[in-house]
């Protein structure tokens, strides 16, 4: 999976929907990670800024994870994973790349 890019520069809203894979389940929880420098899978908070990419804010509705992106580092592309809880105690991850460069 990969989003739009983004400007260094930019704070915006990025989203996952989850509809299609939850059926009759609903969100519970949200966990985002971030890799860093390393490759390593680190979670991130919000406010707490991962190898040059900030975590805004976040949200999720029963069926959509919500996060909103600021700063990152141009000319790379992150990798981004979206964990969530649902209402059954299963979890499930999807990776999303992220590309950051100058507009």
């Amino acid at each position: 999976m990969k989003w739009p890019f983004k400007d260094p520069d930019e704070i915006l809203d990025y989203s996952v929907d989850w509809s299609r894979f939850l059926n009759d389940e609903i969100i519970n929880s949200v966990q985002w990670y971030v890799s860093d420098a390393d490759g390593v899978k680190t979670a991130i908070s919000v406010t707490e800024t991962v190898n040059g990419l900030t975590l805004g804010a976040q949200s999720n509705t029963n069926t959509v994870a919500t996060v909103r992106w600021a700063a990152g580092t141009a000319n790379t592309t992150y990798k981004v994973t979206c964990a969530i809880t649902y209402n059954t105690n299963l979890v499930a991850e999807r990776v999303i790349q992220l590309p950051v460069k100058e507009r």
